[in-house]
């Protein structure tokens, strides 16, 4: 998925009246400012009341639900291979918003920050949320680069199983 397929996503939502704010890899990429490798997927966090016209909207443009993990999470395929990832939220008086886990327990979002894609502006997940998302599965190649960019980028110190021992 390219940047201009992201902004162009973002911008779809924001017509319909929607907040939207970017995770996973395209946040980490917003966060540094600057697309740092290939995204096959889009991770996007949405108030839970807002799933039936993003997914009808979604749908609409050919997309197909590939993972159905509600009400924690929406995946939907696109044709061509785009991928469309629906974190849901309950929107929180700070400004973020908490989700409910398959196994019932909430996380929460903190308030998303500004960091831009393709060169505008965009909300994303900030440091503080993406440190946290990324623990307590064994992380793959693709976590440990975002996470060492994220280290190499703020100073900031990364969590185990990601920091140097």
């Amino acid at each position: 998925m390219s940047g201009e397929q992201v902004l162009r996503l973002l911008r779809d939502l924001e017509a319909i009246g929607l907040v939207a704010w970017v995770d996973g890899g395209w946040g980490v990429d917003a966060l540094v400012g600057e697309q740092t490798r290939e995204h096959s997927d889009l991770d996007v966090v949405i108030a839970e009341d807002a799933l039936a016209p993003v997914r009808s909207m979604l749908e609409e443009a050919g997309f197909e639900v590939l993972r159905d993990v509600l009400p924690t999470a929406l995946a939907l395929r696109h044709p061509d291979g785009r991928e469309v990832d629906l974190h849901l939220v309950h929107p929180t008086a700070d400004g973020g918003g908490d989700q409910v886990q398959p196994d019932g327990r909430c996380w929460h979002y903190d308030p998303p920050v500004t960091g831009v894609i393709a060169g505008h502006a965009v909300l994303c997940c900030p440091l503080a949320t993406q440190l946290r998302a990324h623990i307590g599965y064994e992380p793959d190649a693709t976590d440990i680069a975002d996470m060492r960019l994220l280290e190499q980028r703020f100073g900031c110190e990364l969590p185990p199983p990601y920091g140097t021992p």
